[in-house]
C-alpha cells in the first residue's frame, strides 16, 4: 500500500507564494513521474506541473514562469514552489504519485493524496 500526502496550503494574499509538499509512503520498488493538479469548484481537474524520476519538469500555460516542480528522491518527496499567485489559482491541489511496484517493469500504479486547499484573496 501507498501512501501519498500534501501539505503546505493555505490563504494568502495575491502575488504571495506557497510551497506545497507531497510526500509519498509505504511498499514500493520506486517512484516514477510525480504530479501536481488542481480542482477549481464546478470545474474538472487539471494537470498543473509533472516532474519525471530523472527530472525534466513540464507545467502548464497558465502557471509556468510562476510555478516551480522539484523532487528529492531520497525523501520521496514533491514540491511547488507557487510564486505570483493569483485568485485564479484557488484550487484544491493534489498530488498524484507514479510507483513502480515490485520493479521497473511493473509501473505505473497511480496514487492521489487527498488535496490541500489553496485560496489566494484579491
Amino acid at each position: 500500500q501507498v501512501q501519498v500526502l500534501e501539505s503546505g496550503g493555505g490563504l494568502v494574499q495575491a502575488g504571495g507564494s506557497l510551497r506545497l509538499s507531497c510526500a509519498a509512503s509505504g511498499s514500493f520498488f520506486s517512484i516514477d513521474a510525480m504530479g501536481w493538479y488542481r480542482q477549481a469548484p464546478g470545474m474538472q481537474r487539471e494537470l498543473v506541473a509533472h516532474i519525471a524520476s530523472g527530472g525534466n519538469p513540464a507545467y502548464a500555460d497558465a502557471v509556468a514562469g510562476r510555478f516551480t516542480i522539484s523532487r528529492d528522491n531520497a525523501k520521496n518527496t514533491a514540491y511547488l514552489q507557487m510564486n505570483n499567485l493569483k485568485p485564479e489559482d484557488t484550487a484544491v491541489y493534489y498530488c498524484k504519485t507514479d510507483v513502480c511496484a515490485t520493479s521497473w517493469y511493473d509501473c505505473p500504479h497511480d496514487y492521489w493524496g487527498r488535496g490541500t486547499q489553496v485560496t489566494v484573496s484579491s
